[in-house]
């Protein structure tokens, strides 16, 4: 049944994660190019290189399953983003998993206020994608 399922490990090809206000997600993370550009403390803007491996990339996608991320709505945006987009100001997640014949995408703000389960289970794959980021960050300096 798992090797049925409609998204496969043996299909997957990368992560890209990006963070920030909405209008200015500075932080950006793509797996395939292992270009991690985030925002320091002083504002400025960095470049790194940051590759996961393969153990990185496996674990996240069983987490995705784990966590029913396939299940989670493409679009979960809060209230203010929703009343005024180009004003909003509460920090947005944007997170993606490639596979070879399809995709899912999600986008969450932190001021989401919609169903709980679907919050949490966004905002743990949103904190293990960034964990895992940062492991794997670690590992290259």
């Amino acid at each position: 049944m798992i090797k049925n399922a409609p998204f496969r490990f043996a299909d997957f090809q990368s992560v890209v994660f990006r963070y920030g206000e909405p209008n200015h997600m500075d932080n950006q993370y793509d797996s395939r190019t292992g270009i991690f550009q985030y925002v320091t403390k002083t504002n400025q803007i960095e470049k790194d290189t940051v590759r996961m491996n393969k153990d990185d990339l496996l674990y996240l996608h069983r987490k995705a399953q784990e966590l029913g991320f396939w299940n989670l709505d493409d679009d979960m945006t809060g209230p203010e983003a929703r009343k005024n987009p180009k004003t909003a100001t509460a920090p947005r997640f944007y997170l993606e998993f490639n596979y070879k014949d399809k995709s899912k995408k999600v986008t969450m703000d932190a001021d989401f206020d919609g169903n709980e389960k679907m919050r949490d289970a966004g905002k743990s794959m949103i904190d293990e994608v960034n964990r895992i980021l940062a492991t794997a960050q670690s590992r290259s300096n």
